[in-house]
């Protein structure tokens, strides 16, 4: 070790050369659950059980897992050590913008998300109005956490491209066409004081709030093992999608993939915000679950949280069973849609499709088998999302993306 090496106020352990290459692999194993002892890690590289180790303890050296030696597994030969991400490691922020709120945590390892705070609009949403907030309620969660902060990300609830960062439609929003949100939530999280805790440079970045609960779904939740995974959802508003491949969110060539909410399954139907008739979008969201059982939400209350009580009531009440059938309907015709394009080989409801799942499931799985091309012999699973907040862990995933690319980019905290 040189003398660079061991002192200063950033120094760190020097990565063994055998395992510096399989040092962001060994930790994104570790992050979703599928090496949680050191023989799973060298059966999933590919490696010696030394090379294993070292790769192991130079991760846990950085303060990012946690390396135990007491045994592990009852198979034969020796007990292996335990790994997992170390509780007490880094966190990211990750935000999220819905239609009638703000919420944002500070987010470990392995999709571990602290109590998340949720906060109203601000006055003025506006996007450099609205991207402050953001900034500055997350500095403020970094400042009063005794866990060294990387960076943050934001999740939106409308599309953005790629690579640039530009909301071309911002639909809940009256924010101008093409808004550089990249750019601008990255200027206002400069400005923003994250407290002496902080990594900088402070990366930021910005993507679909579907796209990231879909990321989460497939690293924490209902869609682990799946090659080709469909999520669908509606959140407060609207209905979002996105389709994972092999791991990686399919985007399409400018990020603008999978805005499944304006699949048209009613010419006849109700306005959509895009100026269509009858949109996935505007026919099986809260918004459309309350009309079709002919009542109004309660305009001080969440729009999202009365809807999925009107669909839990559909087993007692004859007009909320009447509602919920109507926009399965709806429902079953749009996922069979995408089952005919994109054949995929697991369906994730999330939001209201959850609850509407759990009414309707008989329902909701003959509408999509009758409309597929395949029949019921092709029938895809349909299951229920399990990551709670997954718009905020998916947005942390994003944000903790270049540190699992490369681990070593994480410095301890100064002093």
């Amino acid at each position: 070790m040189t003398a660079a090496e061991g002192t200063g106020a950033h120094a760190r352990r020097a990565a063994p050369d055998r395992g510096r290459t399989l040092l962001g692999p060994a930790l994104a194993l570790v992050h979703t659950g599928q090496a949680p002892t050191r023989s799973a890690l060298t059966n999933a590289l590919e490696v010696t059980r030394a090379t294993a180790g070292a790769v192991s303890a130079e991760l846990e050296a950085l303060g990012l897992i946690t390396v135990d030696s007491s045994p592990a597994g009852g198979g034969r030969g020796r007990p292996s050590h335990r790994l997992a991400v170390n509780p007490a490691g880094p966190v990211v922020i990750a935000a999220q913008i819905h239609a009638d709120g703000l919420s944002l945590a500070l987010v470990g390892l392995g999709g571990q998300l602290e109590p998340p705070v949720h906060l109203p609009l601000p006055p003025a949403t506006g996007p450099v109005r609205m991207l402050r907030a953001v900034a500055e309620a997350g500095a403020e969660l970094a400042r009063a956490s005794s866990r060294r902060c990387l960076g943050t990300a934001l999740a939106l609830p409308n599309p953005v491209t790629e690579p640039d960062g530009t909301a071309l439609v911002a639909l809940h929003f009256a924010w101008p066409s093409g808004t550089p949100v990249a750019d601008l939530f990255a200027e206002q999280v400069r400005k923003a004081d994250q407290g002496p805790r902080a990594q900088y440079p402070f990366p930021s970045a910005v993507a679909n709030d579907a796209n990231l609960a879909a990321l989460a779904e497939h690293r924490h939740g209902a869609g682990r093992g799946a090659r080709q995974l469909l999520l669908v959802t509606s959140g407060h508003r609207g209905v979002g999608g996105a389709l994972v491949i092999d791991g990686r969110l399919h985007t399409g060539s400018a990020g603008l993939a999978l805005e499944v909410g304006h699949l048209t399954v009613d010419p006849q139907g109700r306005p959509c915000l895009c100026g269509n008739l009858g949109c996935l979008n505007s026919e099986t969201d809260p918004d459309a679950l309350f009309a079709a059982a002919g009542r109004t939400p309660d305009p001080d209350r969440p729009l999202l949280a009365q809807a999925r009580e009107l669909a839990r009531a559909a087993a007692v009440d004859p007009a909320a069973r009447a509602a919920v059938d109507h926009v399965v309907d709806r429902l079953g015709l749009g996922l069979a849609g995408l089952v005919n394009i994109l054949n995929p080989d697991r369906i994730v409801l999330s939001g209201l499709h959850l609850d509407l799942l759990a009414a309707a499931p008989d329902r909701l799985a003959s509408v999509v088998a009758e409309r597929c091309l395949w029949g019921r012999s092709g029938r895809v699973p349909i299951v229920s999302a399990e990551v709670t907040h997954a718009g905020l862990v998916g947005a942390g995933e994003l944000a903790w993306a270049p540190y699992l690319n490369d681990p070593q980019s994480v410095l301890p905290l100064p002093g």
